[in-house]
């Protein structure tokens, strides 16, 4: 397949130009009109968002639905046994750091902004029925977990499987042009496949603009709480260089340490904040809030699922301020976590990948919710939370330190808040560079840590200027504009990552089925060789010797008579490793590979005191086949090269491949 990895330039950077440019001349063009014209873009995507929500809010409901249940069925059917990488890997993370990782970059911060906020505002102002009543508070929890459940992260699972999918089990670049390849096969290495990265780069780095903005005015106001401190722009300002250099020295660092380190850090406080709130606050009450608002949750989620309000449209508005937004920001938001999601889950199987993206970070998020919701609408309703309603009604970014106040040991909740929201914006920020850079280099696996903290700051600079100029607003509603017709492709990758699902299956299927026996392959008149060489723990040396002198002649042998039949054969061969790969134009390779893999002993053999040995293993497209060459006869070895692309051709034919694909 092309490389799409980029050029080196003069300066040492990797970049590939066709999307590293585009992106950055199209950031800086967006960010220069937000500045200049802040008014002007507001008014033109506030009329489109309305747009939107007075007649397109069905296809937003409808394609998130959609969405959810495909991630549900591919996790309960025969497709979730499906490795994200060759059958042999294994994952890269455990699944602690793996969890952190994924909660730290998908909602960390949104939690923390509104975890007070969101369902305190839906109690005192619901879309039916009266407010502040017990009626009202049931619906707000019900609310706030429908819109931070498993919607949210059923449409960061689907981006994400799709790169790990096509990534890793097929050898695409692991960007985001790649989730297109089932729509548009090999022309995802073109301008098409170039527009889509640049589109996800452009909306990763407006994202981290807004959320960073939108964040700072959060830490500010805690700055503010704690200290006594005059919010300003020039404080602003310097907590946005502050944390953005943070970032950028993570992302420089890479992904095994800075970004690791500090998604455990990070999680470690989230979870030493949710058990000092359940602590302090009615511990038995909250328990039992929680239990309740899953059932309810739960059982509502169809009906609130399809809810457009069409027989009641007093309340188009809200939907399209509430329910419409967040799945706009998800969706928006996608290909930036979905990439970051796939880069951390190589190895994984589809169903435990989306058991852990879709129930570990949901489960943990309205855990979350109903010990700081709930919390706070049990004192607004016992009359000691009035100062509390009024500071959500006024300004939300001081919900979370007004409810600290009824609370024992205020500053040191306070503190520990502030620590989590500020890393969590790091976090956000850091796996945002790394995935920017990998995308704008190509997938480069090793690129220059100055490119990285280039793609850490950009975004710093963007929401340091739209904060001064005030057109943060215009650039958040660009971002939900934008995923419309993200949607709609999200929808259509969907189609085409179920049906290479089934032909990854077909495959499996095919492999188990003997095709034709190998002549003379272990033959039982052989039986006492065939014991010795199971029983025997060859050294490196004796295997390096059959693999020179019996397995590359049987390969090279073969792969003659290939290309005697006119198929686009080629052979290569390392010292440790020799490959035939059969190339097709639009369906699947091919591959036959044999490589020397160590391996310790599992016991003493009486021969020797040796504690490792060195097998001859058999690899193809899906990983190793776990069966080893050392021993066999130069026939036999061809006979299984026959035998496999005997069963790769009937996989093909069940593929219903065109014929002159095959040519």
């Amino acid at each position: 397949m092309p490389s799409l990895v980029g050029r080196k330039t003069k300066s040492g950077l990797v970049i590939r130009r066709t999307v590293f440019w585009p992106a950055v001349i199209f950031i800086l063009l967006t960010v220069g009109l937000a500045c200049v014209f802040p008014d002007s873009m507001a008014d033109f995507f506030s009329s489109v968002q309305n747009f939107i929500s007075a007649n397109l809010s069905w296809f937003y409901i409808l394609a998130v639905a959609i969405i959810l249940c495909a991630m549900a069925l591919i996790a309960i059917s025969r497709f979730g046994s499906i490795r994200l990488g060759p059958d042999h890997a294994r994952p890269r993370f455990s699944l602690p750091v793996w969890f952190a990782m994924l909660f730290s970059t998908g909602m960390g911060i949104g939690i923390m902004f509104f975890g007070i906020a969101e369902p305190v505002m839906h109690f005192l102002s619901p879309p039916q029925g009266d407010p502040m009543t017990i009626a009202a508070a049931r619906s707000a929890l019900e609310t706030t977990f429908f819109h931070w459940g498993l919607h949210a992260w059923a449409i960061y699972a689907s981006v994400g499987l799709m790169l790990a999918y096509f990534g890793y089990r097929h050898g695409l670049p692991l960007t985001f042009r790649s989730a297109l390849y089932p729509l548009i096969g090999n022309r995802i290495y073109g301008p098409i496949g170039d527009a889509a990265d640049v589109f996800a780069v452009t909306g990763t780095v407006f994202g981290m603009a807004t959320s960073l903005g939108f964040g700072v005015l959060q830490i500010d106001s805690g700055l503010t709480y704690l200290f006594g401190f005059e919010p300003t722009t020039t404080t602003q300002l310097a907590m946005i260089i502050g944390i953005s250099s943070i970032a950028a020295l993570s992302a420089a660092s890479g992904i095994n340490r800075g970004i690791k380190l500090l998604s455990e850090a990070n999680l470690a406080l989230a979870v030493l904040l949710l058990l000092l709130v359940f602590a302090f606050g009615p511990t038995a009450a909250l328990l039992k809030h929680f239990v309740e608002n899953t059932g309810i949750y739960l059982s509502g989620i169809v009906s609130k699922t399809f809810t457009l309000y069409a027989y009641e449209p007093q309340n188009t508005e809200w939907l399209g301020g509430w329910t419409l937004q967040y799945w706009g920001w998800w969706i928006s938001w996608s290909p930036f976590v979905g990439m970051f999601i796939a880069q951390i889950s190589r190895g994984r199987t589809i169903r435990e990948f989306l058991a852990g993206v879709l129930l570990i970070p949901a489960g943990f998020t309205l855990f979350w919710m109903t010990a700081f919701g709930n919390s706070a609408i049990d004192l607004i309703m016992s009359g000691q939370g009035t100062a509390l309603a009024e500071a959500v009604s006024a300004d939300v970014s001081t919900a979370l330190f007004k409810f600290f106040e009824y609370l024992p040991f205020t500053p040191v909740l306070c503190a520990v808040g502030m620590a989590i929201v500020v890393i969590f914006f790091v976090t956000s920020a850091d796996s945002g560079a790394f995935v920017s850079d990998a995308i704008a280099s190509g997938g480069a696996r090793r690129t220059p840590a100055l490119q990285r903290v280039f793609w850490a700051m950009l975004p710093a600079v963007a929401a340091a200027v739209l904060l001064e100029a005030g057109g943060l607003q215009a650039l958040q509603t660009m971002t939900l504009v934008s995923a419309l017709p993200f949607a709609v492709v999200l929808l259509a990758s969907l189609f085409g990552l179920l049906r290479w699902l089934r032909y990854d299956d077909m495959r499996r299927q095919t492999r188990q089925r003997t095709v034709t026996p190998a002549v003379g392959v272990r033959a039982p008149a052989d039986w006492r060789g065939r014991l010795r060489t199971i029983v025997a723990y060859p050294d490196e040396a004796e295997v390096k010797c059959w693999f020179d002198d019996t397995i590359a002649p049987a390969l090279e042998e073969v792969a003659a008579e290939f290309k005697k039949a006119s198929l686009r054969t080629v052979l290569v061969k390392h010292e440790e490793r020799i490959s035939l790969r059969i190339s097709y134009r639009e369906v699947p390779d091919f591959l036959y590979e044999v490589r020397l893999r160590h391996y310790e002993s599992p016991e003493t053999t009486p021969e020797s005191d040796r504690s490792e040995f060195t097998r001859a293993e058999v690899f193809l497209r899906e990983g190793s086949r776990d069966y080893d060459l050392m021993g066999w006869s130069r026939e036999q070895i061809i006979n299984d090269v026959l035998d496999q692309y005997e069963k790769h051709l009937t996989f093909l034919r069940a593929f219903n491949a065109p014929n002159e694909a095959l040519a």
